[in-house]
């Protein structure tokens, strides 16, 4: 089964996500979050830290597991989400041609996106709310494995 590793960059109570590009053969043309394919012999966590290197220029350095889901879309797969909270390389960049526009969301603009790549990232951003938001979106879980 394949397996992910996508990172939920958070900055003033903003999330990262990047527009798929239309040529890609999964989700194309869907806002993402920043990640992708667990490649042979390295860890969830390695993948994390090069695929945010490869698409947008910056390197996590602390980062936390925020839960795993799996999908059958595209074929079986787990896909791995980590909150990002600290990085180096500055402000995101667009690198490759993973996607075609990147852009800071707050959590109520990004859970209402219609072209989001996993519906399953709204409670994982709606989990990035201050307090009160937060409380709330913790007691709804459904579907998110810890």
């Amino acid at each position: 089964m394949r397996q992910t590793a996508g990172a939920i960059f958070v900055k003033d109570g903003k999330v990262l996500l990047g527009k798929r590009a239309s040529h890609k053969a999964s989700y194309p043309d869907c806002w993402d979050i920043i990640g992708g394919h667990v490649e042979q012999g390295e860890t969830v966590e390695q993948a994390l830290v090069r695929e945010a290197q490869e698409e947008v220029g910056l390197t996590p350095l602390k980062f936390a597991a925020m839960g795993s889901f799996r999908e059958r879309l595209y074929g079986e797969a787990t896909h791995h989400v980590f909150a990002v909270e600290e990085w180096s390389g500055g402000e995101p960049c667009l690198l490759g041609d993973e996607h075609t526009q990147i852009g800071w969301f707050s959590v109520e603009d990004a859970c209402a996106l219609e072209a989001l790549a996993a519906a399953e990232y709204r409670e994982l951003f709606r989990r990035l709310l201050p307090a009160e938001g937060a409380a709330a979106a913790r007691s709804k879980r459904i579907g998110l494995h810890i």
